[in-house]
């Protein structure tokens, strides 16, 4: 808990003023408590035995004023434990996913998007507790408990030793059960993370399961992880509860013992009625804080987990380091020398060897898994190469800052994305819409027609994933985002395989204008793609086995004549 606590420090050390009023809260309600225990006496030597007509009144504004001051201590801590709490809590999911979608992208594709949804969610949300109330409840309960004590021993020394004999009993097994509520705490917080990924799983996936008619296929799969979540809960459950009747049983004995002691005290005139009653009552106050201080720390295990959760993505190094120099300039060269990658034992690109010019079109051919998709990725920095050296403009990618490479570079990949934002939100993405110019990139992307026959035009919001547009018009909304970003360089992967061919080459020409000055870098599988391409590279299995234009490939090189005919088909 000390380790939390100082990973949590930058955060807490903020809230001084907040963390104040809810140390005078606590001081109103543990004085309220006790003076409720105190009270006892006067009532009933001063009010019943004695019967002394003033305290009739006295009494009950006592009584009155004692619970006015506990109310006020108990509002001025929940008000500011809840804005502590949720503005702590805002703060660390806001640097939690910066965290993530700064992390290289080895991390998110080994990381399950189900789970990471779950550590911004469910992990934050479980620490809210730890981060505001956690802290106030233990230092109010465990106030209100050493208050009483002490008020105990001031009545009646001896009685308060018989009374309070038992407490040590439960600190053994109050251990092993919070013991036990961190582990599985840990595990609970795994499976929903695994219920998230599965939720994630059927809603992006609802056109294939449909089309399958798999919707009871994918129940049982929801069905077998949702009832494990509920059997690790319910064992949590039968954990924690056991906590509340262990210190009532324990409180009983202790209740019990005082009334025999301190009924025969009574009986020998050792303590007035009024003593015992305020001391039975200050004994029973005792047991609800501490009752209060056991549930504590066994909430506090949940958050635990969940914290040491979410600092596992925060210690985590990010593999691709950025580098200090900006890339200012275009593209005017790329190099790659001697540029190998390798996956684990599988090696993606071996010895590579290519430089491209500005107003170059080069077109990667090769069969899937041949390393076209790598290469791309490479210059991306999504990767970063094992040995050899990739440069533009005679500088190494790695000395660039990621941000201002990445503005330089245009990316049409074969997986459309599509914001659920308006059209011209989408062709701007990450930019200020200008709509001049978005007109101009859809008119460019042959997708203005379409875009006007929307019912609010341009600005017309686009449904999650694009489900109102078809695949060939969610393609040419990507090739209007890159023409719209003007970069110097455009990686145009499978970027119209969805279109028809009258269509590709209309947009094939509007592109060759658009980008004679620019570096072009195209993925294709239909020969009408490639052929115009200023030179063409030949990849099998990482290597690259052939270069050339359409024309001399055809007659010199026997892998990419099997691959012209596989390109002609399609």
């Amino acid at each position: 808990m000390r380790e939390s606590y100082k990973r949590f420090w930058p955060y807490i050390r903020e809230y001084k003023f907040q963390f104040f009023m809810v140390l005078i809260g606590i001081i109103f309600t543990v004085s309220a408590t006790a003076a409720t225990a105190h009270i006892m006496k006067p009532l009933m030597d001063n009010m019943f035995i004695k019967k002394e007509a003033r305290m009739l009144y006295i009494i009950p504004l006592l009584l009155i004023g004692i619970y006015i001051i506990k109310s006020a201590g108990r509002y001025i801590q929940a008000v500011f434990n809840t804005y502590i709490g949720l503005h702590i809590v805002s703060k660390i999911r806001e640097e939690l996913l910066t965290k993530m979608v700064y992390m290289d992208m080895q991390f998110l594709y080994a990381n399950r998007s189900g789970e990471l949804i779950s550590r911004i969610t469910n992990d934050i949300n479980r620490i809210q507790y730890f981060v505001s109330s956690m802290m106030p409840e233990l230092v109010r309960e465990s106030l209100t408990v050493i208050s009483l004590i002490g008020y105990v021993i001031y009545l009646n020394a001896t009685l308060a030793f018989w009374a309070l004999v038992v407490m040590p009993i439960v600190i053994f097994p109050l251990i092993q059960i919070t013991k036990r509520l961190k582990r599985l705490a840990h595990r609970s917080q795994e499976k929903n993370a695994d219920i998230v990924t599965r939720l994630t799983e059927v809603f992006n996936n609802s056109e294939i399961i449909k089309s399958n008619a798999t919707e009871e296929y994918e129940m049982d799969r929801f069905h077998l992880e949702n009832d494990q979540f509920f059997k690790l809960n319910m064992k949590s459950a039968y954990t924690s509860e056991l906590v509340s009747p262990m210190m009532e049983i324990i409180a009983a004995i202790g209740l019990a013992a005082v009334i025999f002691i301190g009924g025969n005290q009574v009986y020998n005139g050792v303590m007035s009625i009024g003593e015992f009653t305020a001391f039975l009552t200050a004994i029973g106050l005792v047991f609800q804080p501490l009752k209060g201080v056991s549930n504590i720390l066994g909430r506090i295990q949940d958050a635990q987990a969940a914290s040491e959760r979410v600092f596992q993505i925060f210690d985590m190094e990010n593999k691709i380091a950025d580098g200090k120099l900006i890339l200012n300039d275009t593209v005017k060269q790329i190099q790659f020398d001697q540029v190998t990658l390798k996956f684990e034992d599988k090696t993606a690109l071996d010895t590579i060897n290519m430089t491209i010019q500005a107003g170059e079109t080069i077109a990667l051919v090769g069969q899937s898994g041949g390393g076209k998709s790598s290469f791309v990725n490479l210059l991306l920095r999504f990767y970063d190469p094992i040995s050899g050296t990739i440069s533009i403009n005679g500088h190494s990618l790695k000395e660039y800052t990621q941000q201002s490479l990445r503005s330089q570079i245009a990316f049409v990949s074969q997986r459309v994305y599509i914001f659920q934002d308006t059209l011209a939100s989408n062709v701007a993405y990450g930019e200020t819409v200008d709509e001049a110019r978005v007109i101009e990139a859809l008119k460019m992307a042959d997708a203005l027609e379409f875009a006007q026959s929307l019912p609010d035009g341009i600005h017309t919001v686009m449904q999650e994933f694009g489900a109102n547009l078809s695949g060939g018009q969610r393609q040419r909304i990507a090739i209007a985002r890159a023409i719209y970003k003007h970069a110097s360089l455009l990686i145009l992967d499978e970027a119209t395989s969805a279109l028809d061919n009258e269509t590709e080459r209309k947009i094939q020409n509007t592109l060759n204008e658009y980008a004679k000055d620019k570096i072009t870098i195209l993925i294709a599988h239909r020969l009408s793609t490639v052929q115009d391409a200023d030179r063409i590279f030949v990849f099998k299995a990482g290597k690259i086995v052939a270069e050339g234009s359409h024309q001399k490939l055809l007659s010199s090189s026997e892998e990419y004549q099997r691959l012209s005919q596989t390109l002609t088909e399609n």
